[in-house]
């Protein structure tokens, strides 16, 4: 686990997971319905977010340092 700190204070998250704080403590709050998301989902989403930092990334709207690791996890992700 590791601590990342949000708006409403700090809060464990797993390791490995590619979010923080506000993804954790929705997923802990809202177990609407035990349901994960389709696989196929997860991989277009991850291809389009790729996509905008690479873009963003290229109109100067999105730096090296931000964008580095955004588009190391969309690659991780993919290659799964």
């Amino acid at each position: 686990m590791r601590i990342e700190k949000d708006s409403l204070g700090n809060f464990e998250v797993p390791a490995g997971a590619y979010y923080g704080a506000q993804t954790a403590r929705a997923v802990e709050n809202f177990p609407v319905s035990g349901l994960k998301a389709h696989p196929n989902l997860v991989l277009a989403y991850v291809s389009i977010k790729k996509a905008c930092a690479l873009a963003n990334r290229e109109l100067g709207q999105l730096d090296d340092k931000k964008a580095k690791p955004i588009l190391q996890a969309c690659d991780d992700i993919l290659a799964e």
